[in-house]
């Protein structure tokens, strides 16, 4: 444990900031997992209004520090692209 009063502090900051990013990364893989469980489904309307809600919450994410933008990017082109395809079935 440290004995430094700023490495104690650091060590609170750090706990924090690790609790809230990972609850942040929890909440864009419950999204995530709302969008797929839609898609599943099979129902276009439900899936892409479960992606609209999910879209702002995944960018967070990114906007956080918590996932890349280039990953989040690619993870609602994705999804998207899913939610098209069902047009086509």
């Amino acid at each position: 444990m440290a004995n430094i009063a700023s490495a104690r502090k650091r060590i609170r900051q750090t706990a924090k900031r690790t609790a809230r990013n990972t609850a942040r990364k929890s909440r864009m893989r419950t999204f995530i997992k709302k969008v797929e469980t839609a898609i599943e489904s099979g129902d276009q309307a439900a899936a892409r209004e479960a992606l609209r809600v999910a879209q702002p919450e995944i960018q967070r994410a990114a906007s956080k520090g918590v996932a890349h933008h280039n990953t989040v990017a690619r993870k609602i082109s994705r999804l998207s692209a899913r939610i098209k395809a069902l047009a086509a079935a």
